[in-house]
C-alpha cells in the first residue's frame, strides 16, 4: 500500500503528455503530405502493373514449356489487360489549386470592434 500512491503519481505524470494536443500542421506540411500520398499511390499502381506483367510472362512461359514438352497446355484465360500508370505527375501546389483565401477586397479590418450594423453603415440608435 505504501508504494501504490507514489506509483499512481508517477503513472499520472508519465501519462500527461498523452493528453497534449498537437499543433495544426502548416500549409507547407500539408502540401508535403499530399505530395507524399500521391507518390505512394503512384508507386502502388506501378507495383501492381509490374506484378500483372510478371504474371503474364510467367503464364506465357508455362504454356510454351508445356507445348514444347508435347503436353496439352490449358488455354489462356482472358483477363483485364495490365494498365500502365505512366510517369508520376506531382499534384499542383496549394496556391495553384486555389486552396488559399479568395481574392476579394476586405471591407473592414480583421479585428474591428464595430458591430455588424455599424460596418454596413447603419449606426445604432
Amino acid at each position: 500500500m505504501r508504494l501504490a500512491i507514489p506509483a499512481l503519481i508517477v503513472g499520472a505524470v508519465l501519462a500527461a503528455p498523452v493528453f497534449a494536443k498537437l499543433a495544426a500542421p502548416s500549409d507547407e506540411a500539408k502540401a508535403k503530405a499530399a505530395a507524399t500520398a500521391a507518390k505512394t499511390a503512384w508507386a502502388d499502381k506501378v507495383g501492381t502493373y509490374q506484378l500483372c506483367r510478371a504474371m503474364d510472362r510467367t503464364a506465357e512461359y508455362y504454356r510454351k514449356s508445356e507445348k514444347a514438352a508435347g503436353k496439352q497446355a490449358p488455354a489462356a484465360v482472358d483477363t483485364s489487360s495490365c494498365g500502365d500508370p505512366g510517369p508520376f505527375v506531382a499534384p499542383p501546389p496549394l496556391e495553384a489549386a486555389g486552396a488559399h483565401s479568395p481574392a476579394t477586397m476586405a471591407t473592414s479590418p480583421p479585428s474591428s470592434k464595430a458591430t455588424a450594423a455599424e460596418q454596413q453603415g447603419q449606426a445604432k440608435k
